[in-house]
């Protein structure tokens, strides 16, 4: 094999990362593992976990990035089924820990089904309207579409594990959405989901209703329910313009941040580095954003671009329902902070989406260059 031969296979086979995506998610790794140091504190053994994680998450996205989109549209159904009926196994025969029925035994191991769904529905629905392209102003397939999402999105939230199930939800909209849903449907949803919220708030757990609560106003009870929006609140103020300075944060450091490894990392992150490292994280998630809508818009088929824009707007609800429950504007629901809090399932689902969105940049860059070779030997 020579040069020229060997280095075509390694870019098209090995280099396939988008340096935009890569060099921001690069960014922001680099920053968790800089603020999981101070946030474990002592216990070294979770940083070199979280480390570990992020290096398995690398090699997900690579795995998946080096396949071609026609693959992930061959699986979409196995997958979507297989997880829909890991769900049904949940609800028949799940393991019920801290009341919640949300795994699985399998013998040999336990599994989260709930976290397939994350993957299985953007594949699914993306598929679904690719098949069905010729048809998409027709209202009955977007009524066929959403029944797709509802069910797995019912079966989550009966768990219940209402984090998750705006995920899963989240991520089904999307696609619907940018599959062409009409404003006037999307309006009517939004009229006739604030009329429901009566008969939804009745319908509720009474821990469920605890947490709306709380986020309206945590001071009712601080030394319970609220103690965590509380103190998260004052880390995120206390830290200013500059920051407090890296493992300089009280609250974290003195044991007042609860979580703060997991789902409240961002409270130790805005401490240490205040406002302007708050804003340098937001702008790399913006950057994230833009990159991956960029990738969707130059798609080369109906379902890439489903799939890319609503595993780009995936990474979007992570961060705004996580940031948004720190500061006390949405209740505590239990959501990671994409690429920076701790955790492997988290990690691995957000690894499976990255490698999806490098696989259509990769499909996008090649028909560039094939294109560029044809405009050359015209």
């Amino acid at each position: 094999m020579n040069a020229a031969a060997l280095w075509r296979f390694l870019r098209h086979r090995v280099f396939i990362f988008d340096p935009w995506l890569s060099t921001v998610l690069l960014a922001i790794s680099l920053i968790s593992l800089v603020t999981m140091y101070s946030a474990a504190g002592d216990g070294s053994e979770r940083l070199v976990v979280h480390a570990r994680n992020l290096g398995m998450a690398v090699m997900i996205t690579w795995l998946v990035a080096s396949l071609d989109p026609r693959h992930l549209r061959a699986v979409a159904i196995p997958i979507y089924l297989v997880g829909l009926a890991l769900l049904f196994g949940v609800e028949l025969m799940g393991i019920t820990a801290k009341g919640a029925k949300r795994w699985l035994d399998l013998g040999f191991t336990r599994i989260q089904p709930a976290e397939l769904m994350k993957i299985a529905i953007p594949l699914m629905l993306a598929w679904f309207f690719h098949i069905s392209q010729n048809r998409l102003r027709s209202r009955y397939v977007h009524l066929m579409a959403i029944m797709l999402l509802v069910l797995p999105v019912a079966l989550v939230g009966r768990q219940p594990d209402l984090g998750t199930a705006i995920l899963i939800g989240s991520a089904g909209a999307f696609v619907i959405y940018f599959a062409g849903l009409s404003w006037r449907v999307i309006l009517g949803s939004l009229v006739v989901g604030l009329a429901a919220m009566p008969l939804l708030w009745l319908n509720m757990k009474p821990y469920q209703k605890e947490r709306v609560l709380t986020m309206i106003d945590p001071t009712n009870d601080p030394l319970g329910k609220g103690f965590h929006i509380i103190q998260s609140t004052i880390a995120v103020g206390s830290g200013g313009m500059q920051g407090k300075g890296w493992l300089r944060g009280t609250q974290a450091h003195l044991d007042f941040v609860p979580e703060r490894t997991t789902d409240f990392i961002f409270s130790v992150y805005a401490e240490e580095f205040g406002l302007v490292g708050t804003g340098i994280l937001l702008a790399l998630y913006t950057a994230f954003i833009a990159r991956g809508l960029i990738i969707a818009s130059q798609a080369q088929s109906l379902f890439s671009r489903l799939l890319a824009a609503s595993m780009t707007m995936i990474v979007f609800t992570y961060a705004f329902v996580n940031i948004g429950m720190v500061i006390g504007i949405l209740p505590v629901v239990g959501v990671p902070l994409p690429f920076m809090s701790y955790g492997g399932t988290a990690l691995v689902t957000l690894g499976v989406g990255c490698g999806m969105l490098m696989c259509i940049a990769h499909e996008n860059a090649m028909q560039r260059h094939r294109a560029g070779r044809q405009f050359i030997f015209q």
